[in-house]
């Protein structure tokens, strides 16, 4: 009986040992076998090549066109504006932006004024006797000068002698060093040239301003200029008065620019050129920040593709007898999201999304409902 009951016991483990081991390969082929049975699902386009145009994006910040930074010419106390002199406030053109003290100056102007009053006085009897023809018109320049007033022209010596005679007197150099000291007066008062706003103040009423001291900031709020830097490569396809279209960097605001200038020369570091963008419309600040597309030129049977689904530098995947093949492409412009390639044929099946872990042969399964795009 115990030699039966182990043979009996052998051969069950036995049968246990053959099933649990064909159990186990049944297990590897069928892990071995699902891959080949999976199969990727990839969203496709169908390629229609078509004429594209190239736009290159800058960006830059708005300065006002116009703008003015006040310096001092001369020196004194800052008395009166004609507005309140801070940032923020307009000013029309013409209006009074800051007036220094000039009682001092104007005193100097005044008595230099009164030499040359004197100057022609004592001329007088000597050219009434020498040249009687030109003393009435000496006469009625006496009679209205105004040392309170600006030095009027010299009346114009009727020839050489009668010149000679009159800048032999001293009066010729004494009436232009008035001229000169009138003219640094007019600095003491210093006016709009345009209409426009106060961005800046550097003084108040009161303070003292000494030659060379800059006294603010004004702008003319109405036309904004901006600085973009484009590659060479594109430089001869831009040109003045060509329209560009700005908008915010948050994509909320739209508007609408002109080149107004293009440098000459080529930064030897960026190898840019630098264009100026005019820009009027409602809402713009100087030191926005903005985004410009600018057309430069328009490729022929070409087609734009994402450029993350570029691989190797120069290729893209397309599907044939559904499998993933690669094809050569040539790559016209690129932005840091977008590609203009060539070299793609009509109709040709490419990726629409990237396939992580795709190589070339792979079998797929296209999208139904991939939308068959054409650019």
């Amino acid at each position: 009986m115990r030699r039966i009951i182990l043979i009996a016991l052998g051969v069950l483990i036995l049968v246990a040992a053959f099933f649990w081991a064909r159990s186990i390969a049944n297990v590897e082929k069928k892990i071995e076998e699902a891959p080949e049975k999976i199969l990727k699902t990839v969203f496709v386009d169908t390629v229609q090549n078509t004429k594209i145009p190239i736009i290159v994006p800058a960006t830059g910040t708005l300065m006002a066109k116009n703008r003015l930074e006040i310096y001092a010419e001369v020196e004194g106390l800052f008395l009166n504006s004609s507005r309140d002199f801070k940032p923020g406030q307009q000013y029309n053109r013409g209006e009074l932006l800051l007036q220094i003290n000039s009682s001092e100056y104007e005193a100097s102007v005044q008595s230099a004024r009164s030499n040359l009053y004197n100057l022609i006085t004592a001329m007088m009897p000597d050219l009434r006797l020498d040249y009687p023809e030109s003393f009435q018109k000496w006469q009625r320049y006496l009679s209205d000068f105004d040392i309170k007033k600006t030095t009027p022209p010299l009346p114009e010596a009727r020839n050489e002698q009668e010149k000679y005679f009159i800048t032999g007197r001293n009066i010729t150099t004494t009436y232009f060093d008035i001229k000169n000291r009138e003219e640094r007066l007019t600095k003491f008062n210093i006016r709009a040239p345009f209409a426009g706003i106060l961005t800046e103040a550097l003084v108040t009423k009161g303070s003292l301003i000494r030659p060379g001291q800059k006294l603010g900031e004004f702008i003319n709020p109405e036309v904004f200029e901006m600085e973009v830097a484009v590659p060479k490569n594109f430089i001869d396809f831009l040109e003045t008065g060509k329209t560009v279209q700005l908008s915010s960097i948050d994509k909320t605001k739209e508007y609408q620019g002109m080149i107004s200038r293009i440098n000459a020369r080529i930064d030897q570091n960026t190898q840019t050129v630098k264009v100026f963008v005019t820009v009027k419309g409602e809402n713009i600040r100087e030191g926005m920040f903005l985004e410009a597309r600018l057309e430069a030129r328009e490729e022929n049977n070409a087609y734009q593709i994402a450029r993350k689904l570029i691989v190797n530098e120069s290729q893209i995947y397309f599907v044939n007898d559904d499998k993933l093949q690669l094809l050569d492409v040539e790559l016209v412009y690129s932005t840091d999201k977008e590609v203009v390639v060539k070299g793609i044929p009509d109709n040709t099946v490419i990726l629409r999304e990237v396939l992580p872990g795709a190589f070339e042969g792979q079998p797929v399964i296209i999208n139904d409902s991939s939308n068959q795009i054409t650019n």
